[in-house]
């Protein structure tokens, strides 16, 4: 638990780190689209919200159930296909009805979602209503990404995404503390604080940001829901795209271990407490928003698949070094190198894939990309639970290393065929 020492110490970093940046930021937004600045801001609110409860997921089922980490990771695989069931419906429902709707109608349900985890007190309870709960609160996810593409040129799709990485990452310096603090006290402050963010955030987006989805063709007008259903099968006949995704969900699996499986092992193996955790996390999103915009900019000129390898290696070293040092001091070195992976890989991956989408499939290309985050997380904290229940708990990072060797030899077969791709869509 913060002390109030730690939690002026904590307004003070974040004030340090914020207020200047927060400047620089707003001076360099202005050269963006009046509307993708809002979006920006209503993502930040929400950000801040979820924050304070995502890092203390696994803590908070551990304390109030009960459970080991096999468990938990049951239930991590529960969510997340639900999560994969509501991405792909909200991804067609974006490219068929809009962003916007879609935006709002899942801001609600995860205000809805909050609250409603917060008060079961039973784990079967808890399996029913995270599994419900976390189809609906996922809808909304391809359409973020889509919004974000309508609004912004392609050459400037990757730097844009990594503006809304920053003020996401501006709300993890202050999320987890404040959630530490919040959970010091009750865990169900922390549940009615992300739904409040999320109303309040759905409430801008209403009001403030227009729809942004392009005009239907005439065949797309008599489209039917269920032929835009099937249009996920364009999708997946898109073969550098699909390999791209399959490749992408071995990283997935080793990067999602930071959100479950790391804070578990800290405090299991290192008696690492939960503010320590945050405090890692704290630092993580303080480095994103301090070197994010620099290093895209840089990133932005280069082939993609070459910086997704980059990634890969930071990331390989990063959370292999975990399975190795026990001073805290090395945590935080690990987890400096994780984040340089971080701001590599997230901007972009996620211009790779606005910049593949065709205009009239953005929100089902962004359903589909999702499956390399959603399908390992339906897998990787089960077996990495398994390993830490049964076996040597370093195991879990030395075999992270294992599968980003893997992972940044596919990236580089696929260079050559991304590169040629790309060269074609710039020339259209």
């Amino acid at each position: 638990m913060f002390s109030l020492k730690e939690a002026r110490y904590t307004y003070i970093s974040v004030y340090a780190v914020e207020g200047p940046l927060l400047k620089k930021l707003t001076s360099f937004m202005d050269d963006y689209p009046k509307h993708f600045q809002i979006l920006v801001a209503a993502t930040f609110i929400d950000r801040v919200g979820g924050t304070m409860i995502q890092p203390f997921y696994s803590l908070y089922i551990v304390q109030k159930f009960g459970v080991n980490m096999t468990t938990i990771g049951l239930l991590f695989g529960l969510w997340s296909i639900s999560g994969v069931i509501g991405s792909m419906l909200g991804g067609a429902l974006t490219d068929k009805i809009g962003r916007k709707t879609m935006i709002v109608a899942g801001l609600v349900l995860s205000a809805t979602s909050s609250i409603l985890m917060g008060v079961v007190n039973e784990l079967w309870a808890f399996a029913l209503v995270s599994t419900v709960v976390g189809m609906l609160s996922d809808i909304a996810g391809p359409a973020r990404g889509a919004m974000t593409t309508d609004m912004l040129p392609p050459e400037r799709r990757a730097e844009g995404f990594g503006i809304v990485r920053v003020v996401g990452n501006l709300a993890w310096i202050i999320g987890p503390a404040l959630g530490g603090l919040l959970a010091g006290r009750s865990y169900m402050l922390v549940f009615v604080a992300d739904a409040i963010a999320s109303i309040i955030t759905a409430m801008i987006v209403l009001w403030k940001i227009p729809e942004t989805k392009p005009e239907n063709s005439p065949e797309q007008e008599k489209e039917s829901f269920m032929d835009t259903i099937k249009g996920y099968g364009k999708v997946a006949s898109d073969g550098l795209f699909l390999a791209y995704v399959l490749i992408s969900m071995l990283l997935i699996t080793v990067y999602s271990q930071m959100y479950s499986t790391l804070s578990v092992y800290l405090n299991q193996q290192h008696n690492v407490p939960a503010d320590g955790y945050g405090w890692l996390m704290s630092m993580n999103a303080a480095l994103v928003v301090i070197l994010q915009i620099s290093i895209t900019r840089t990133t932005r000129k280069k082939p993609p698949m070459i910086m997704m390898a980059v990634a890969t290696i930071l990331y390989g070293v990063g959370f292999t070094m975990f399975g190795f040092v026990d001073q805290y001091w090395l945590f935080m070195v690990a987890m400096a190198i994780i984040t340089f992976g971080e701001m590599v890989h997230i901007p972009t991956s996620s211009g790779l894939v606005a910049n593949l989408a065709p205009e009239d499939k953005r929100g089902r290309y962004n359903a589909f990309a999702g499956l390399s985050w959603g399908i390992p997380n339906i897998f990787s904290t089960f077996f990495a639970g398994l390993i830490m229940d049964n076996l040597n708990p370093d195991l879990v990072w030395i075999c992270a290393g294992c599968i980003c060797v893997i992972t940044m030899i596919g990236y580089l077969i696929l260079n050559p065929y991304a590169q040629k791709r790309l060269q074609s869509i710039a020339q259209e």
